[in-house]
């Protein structure tokens, strides 16, 4: 099936990014992106007009972004060029995207309120497990507040709150903030929120997205000494953002991104944003701010891809499995059979008493079992390490952090050795993740053991149980000394993980 691709160009208040997406059928991927911090919006607050400077910044960037999408043989029906807050509240946004137009030759659409709420609502349900709670888009310009309801917005509404106006009028200067300026933000914030008078009901879940949610989840990662493997999933507490919006006031702008996390071009922006963020969560009774690295680009990519399905990917973790194992490709057949073998193996396990069979556990180790070979895409020796880098660098949406790092350990053990958490031992310190950790490992291992002649010729796995031992027993067509021989080898780690001695 042939590749099609879309170039969605964001127009944003801050910043400008252009992001191609490639898709085949239904598997899709980021193939790249170009992005830079114009800042279209600076200055509006205090005149209501786009600024020369950086009108100029802003279709220097867009050019770019015109002879990109030529040099790539983007025609014009795969390039969808969006703008949002700053220019779309603009008194001059007419003459700008005349010049615009103008000078690249490409068409710019320019959202409204609902449109960008709507698209930031499509990126958080295809990139989260959110069924029941609100999204929060913040942009440089405005917020976009989105109630969700059985995985469908039920109610939305934008505000003018983003983060370079709110820096610009309540945050200006090069002095660190004082308590009075952010109970004046707060306090603003507060007041605009009161008609969406549903904030309230949206449910405990809230899911943030754009780039002051990510920074700030980076940084309280950081500050939580948390291995970085991407903020997808991140929880931000109320009382870790409290902390760090406090060290935040401490600083100058220019020195606030000495915070481990926190960029430079957002440095002097993300603690008004933080602000606002914090005000909303207050507001509506929230704990936590979960974190998605999908942005309104994504949004309108989803759009476009799912059309006939209203724009949301029927179940967010099994597409994010299924797209990666797409991505690097392996012995299907084998794949398949082993993900068979091993979740067959958790249910006779489960059945015999040796844990509770959480249903949360198996389709961790349904992940692990379907992408534990990606990495023979790199190489063989070693693939098993392969398999757990691509899985970290790649990320799954749909799964916290801890689930990404336990399907990532389970994969890297289903060769060999005794599990434990390696660089994950910030995700994985709990001792229930540990144990998890070794029941998925050998459950994959023996799994792969099981159909080590790649043949599928065991059909499958029985266990006997008693007190100090367990007897797999195999139906399998043709000879079954090579799968014996392979499964004999795990009596070590059956034995840690179930209390039991094993026997094939």
């Amino acid at each position: 099936m042939r590749p099609v691709q879309l170039a969605v160009i964001d127009l944003g208040s801050n910043s400008f990014r252009l992001v191609v997406f490639t898709a085949t059928g239904g598997e899709w991927k980021r193939t790249d992106e170009i992005y830079e911090p114009v800042r279209i919006g600076e200055g509006m607050a205090a005149t209501g007009e786009l600024g020369q400077g950086p009108m100029e910044r802003a279709l220097s960037a867009f050019d770019v972004f015109a002879h990109f999408c030529r040099a790539a043989g983007l025609g014009l029906d795969q390039v969808d060029a969006v703008a949002t807050s700053a220019i779309r509240d603009a008194t001059n946004a007419e003459a700008f995207l005349d010049r615009a137009r103008e000078r690249s030759g490409l068409p710019v659409r320019v959202l409204t309120r609902e449109e960008e709420a709507h698209y930031g609502y499509l990126a958080a349900v295809n990139s989260t497990t959110l069924a029941d709670g609100c999204v929060l888009d913040l942009g440089g310009g405005s917020m976009q507040l989105t109630q969700v309801a059985g995985r469908l917005e039920t109610a939305s509404a934008s505000w003018r709150l983003g983060a370079v106006r709110m820096t610009e009028r309540f945050l200006p200067g090069d002095e660190p903030a004082s308590r009075k300026q952010l109970d004046k933000l707060r306090a603003h914030v507060t007041t605009k929120l009161e008609r969406a008078a549903w904030l309230t009901e949206c449910g405990p879940r809230l899911v943030g997205l754009g780039g002051t949610v990510r920074n700030l989840a980076s940084a309280v990662q950081r500050a939580a000494d948390e291995p970085s493997i991407g903020v997808q999933g991140q929880c931000v507490s109320t009382e870790a953002l409290d902390e760090l919006i406090e060290r935040l006031a401490e600083l100058p702008p220019a020195e606030r991104s000495k915070i481990p996390g926190i960029k430079p071009a957002r440095a002097d922006l993300v603690l008004a944003g933080a602000t606002v963020i914090r005000t909303v969560m207050d507001v509506g009774g929230f704990a936590a701010l979960e974190t998605t690295e999908a942005g309104l680009r994504e949004g309108v990519f989803f759009a476009h891809l799912l059309a006939d399905e209203g724009g949301v990917v029927e179940d967010v973790r099994q597409s994010s499995v299924a797209r990666l194992a797409a991505q690097y490709p392996s012995d299907i057949a084998h794949t398949a059979h082993v993900e068979r073998l091993a979740l067959g193996l958790f249910d006779e396990t489960a059945a015999a008493g040796l844990h509770d069979g959480d249903p949360v556990e198996r389709e961790l180790l349904s992940a692990a079992a379907a992408l534990h070979d990606i990495g023979m895409s790199v190489d063989y020796d070693d693939h098993h390490k392969h398999s757990r880098y691509l899985i970290l660098s790649a990320g799954l949406p749909g799964f916290s952090p801890t689930e990404v790092a336990l399907i990532a350990q389970a994969a890297r053990y289903h060769r060999k050795g005794m599990p434990d958490a390696g660089p994950m031992d910030g995700l994985l310190a709990d001792k229930r993740d540990l144990a998890r950790l070794d029941r998925m490992s050998v459950l994959v291992r023996l799994a792969e053991d099981l159909e080590r002649s790649r043949d599928q010729s065991v059909r499958a796995a029985h266990l006997e149980v008693g007190s100090k031992r367990a007897r797999l027993r195999l139906e399998a067509d043709g000879d079954t000394a090579v799968p014996r021989w392979a499964a004999g080898r795990e009596t070590e780690l059956f034995q840690r993980a179930f209390g039991r001695a094993l026997e094939v």
